[in-house]
Parts: C-alpha cells; sequence; structure tokens
C-alpha cells in the first residue's frame, strides 16, 4: 500500500538574491529541505571566517588549520578558498572593536581590499557591533570596493540609515540584525526598506546562540521567522537568514576546556559543537552560516547533500 505524505502548499516565498555569477541564496517555497513540499532552488551556503588579525583567544584547535597564515587576513581567505574550498569568506573585523584595538576605518577598509582582491568568492564583511564604529567601517567598505558585491552587517537599528544608504548607493547587500526577537526583525526590515533599499539587498541576522547557550530559543524564533514568510506570506520577513555562528561557538567553556576523561578531545568537542550548532540553524531556517574549523565545515557539507539527495 502506497503512503501520501501530507503536504502543505505555501503562499509565501523567500526571495532570492544573486550573490555572485553562479551562486544565489534564497528562493525556497518550503519550510527547510522540505522539498516534497516545495521548491528548494540554492542549497545552504558555509562562509568560512577570516580574522582581520591573529586571534588571541581561541582555542588551540581552532586556530591550528590557520596557524601558518593567522598573520595575513588575505593568506588566512587566500587558503580557505585554495585548500579547504570555501564557497564564501567572512571577513571579521575584530581589531575595529572601540575596546579593543579601534583600529581606524581607513585601515580596516586597506585590509577588506586586500582579502577582495585574492578571492573569486563572495566577501561578507563584519563588524564588531559597536554601532557608531560599524557605520563608519561598514559605509567606508561599501564605498571602497565596486567590482565585488558585498554583504555588509551587522546593521542595526542604532546605524541602518548610514550603512544602508551607502549599500543602496554601490549595490552592496545589509544583513539586518536585531537581537533574536521575530517583530524587532520585522521592523528594522521595515525601516529599512523605507530607505528605497531594494529587496535583493537584505538579508536577516537574528543573532544567534550556540548548542548549550540558547539554541532551542534561536531554533523557535527561526522558526517563527520562516512561518511568518511562508505560511503568512509575510513581505517584510521573506529573506534569506545568515547566521554567524562560529564565534557563538567557538567562546563557549566547553569548546575551550582542555582533554579531559570525561568531556574527551578538546578540539573533536568543539568541532561538534560547532557542527551541530550550525547543522540545527540550518534546520530552522538558515540560508548562510559563517564557520570557522575545516572538519566542522565537512561535517556539516556532508549533511547537507545527505539532506538534499
Amino acid at each position: 500500500m502506497t503512503i501520501e505524505l501530507p503536504k502543505i502548499s505555501y503562499t509565501g516565498r523567500i526571495k532570492e538574491i544573486a550573490l555572485g555569477k553562479n551562486m544565489a541564496i534564497g528562493g525556497e517555497s518550503c519550510y527547510p529541505f522540505h522539498d516534497f513540499e516545495g521548491r528548494m532552488p540554492n542549497p545552504p551556503r558555509i562562509a568560512m571566517e577570516v580574522w582581520d588579525s591573529t586571534p588571541t583567544d581561541w582555542a588551540a584547535g581552532a586556530l591550528a588549520p590557520f596557524a601558518d597564515v593567522a598573520l595575513s587576513p588575505s593568506a588566512w581567505a587566500q587558503k580557505c578558498v585554495d585548500q579547504y574550498g570555501a564557497e564564501m569568506i567572512c571577513l571579521q573585523l575584530a581589531s575595529t572593536d572601540p575596546n579593543g584595538q579601534n583600529l581606524s576605518a581607513e585601515e580596516a577598509v586597506t585590509v577588506v581590499k586586500s582579502v577582495a582582491a585574492v578571492i573569486s568568492v563572495p566577501l561578507i564583511v563584519w563588524g564588531t557591533a559597536s554601532p557608531e564604529k560599524d557605520a563608519e567601517v561598514l559605509k567606508l567598505a561599501c564605498e571602497a570596493i565596486a567590482d565585488k558585491r558585498l554583504i555588509v552587517g551587522p546593521v542595526e537599528t542604532e546605524n541602518y540609515k548610514r550603512i544602508a544608504a551607502a549599500a543602496l548607493g554601490y549595490g552592496h547587500i545589509v544583513a539586518a540584525s536585531s537581537p533574536i526577537d521575530v517583530n524587532l526583525a520585522k521592523q528594522l526590515n521595515i525601516l529599512i526598506g523605507n530607505l528605497g533599499l531594494p529587496n535583493d539587498c537584505l538579508i536577516i541576522d537574528p543573532t544567534v546562540s550556540s548548542l548549550g547557550y540558547g539554541l532551542e530559543y534561536c531554533y523557535s524564533v527561526m522558526e517563527r521567522l520562516r512561518i511568518a514568510a511562508l505560511s503568512q506570506n509575510d513581505e517584510r520577513l521573506q529573506s534569506p537568514i545568515i547566521c554567524n555562528i562560529a564565534r557563538e561557538t567557538w567562546k563557549t567553556k566547553e569548546a575551550k576546556l582542555p582533554n579531559d576523561p570525561l568531556m574527551g578531545d578538546a578540539e573533536k568537542r568543539g568541532i561538534m559543537m560547532e557542527a551541530l550548532s550550525a547543522a540545527t540553524l540550518l534546520l530552522a531556517g538558515g540560508d548562510i552560516v559563517v564557520m570557522r574549523h575545516p572538519e566542522a565545515i565537512k561535517l556539516v557539507q556532508q549533511w547537507i547533500a545527505e539532506m538534499k539527495g
């Protein structure tokens, strides 16, 4: 006897955004990996993380694959693409943090240019969630990179006017960041849309957490974002979602604890935490996940292939 799976007909669709000549995100007309109910024309994408300076607080296992290039962001990005097959690069401008090194916008953009020059894959430029400094840095980055379509973030309520205006003028994409709340995400999308930014220049950053640090709440909110977009046809929430999960995973206590008879090998522990966190967020509706460790990325790539197969 043939068993027919119940199917839901969705009224909404996630907007498709072109990132380059042969890459796009979004376009879903069903819940994540529910290909039997609709279309998921573009697989989720993994962006490999690159920092603008040598990290000083990473777990040893996370830094080991990049120890030979950690002094040069451009060499680091090139290694991610050439050796690890990175689909995208996320340049974390950690040095611009006003509470840290406080690198100037001009110096930061020099780093952005050096990375953009050596890679052919899409580039994400990420600030430090310091609204005033991010506005200065990301605005200048939008103006300086003319031959590549950037994704810039986080773009928040406090700075969206300056960054979104620059993105609009130079054809870049903004990651609208709100503190894990459906209504706040919608409100920021409306504000940015009112500036005239096209639908294909906006993605949602719901600000996520890793395994054991609030992941279940993030999943619930992202799930509601997708329900609103697909089942309720809420046009203001029909944008692809980016999840900057690498730094959230690897800063946790469990990822930094040394080898232990009970907890096991430290590097394997961190890899599994990152892979599980990323896969969970993809099931919740993530279109881009920012990841760090090559082995964690390999696990998630294999999982995506199996889910899509």
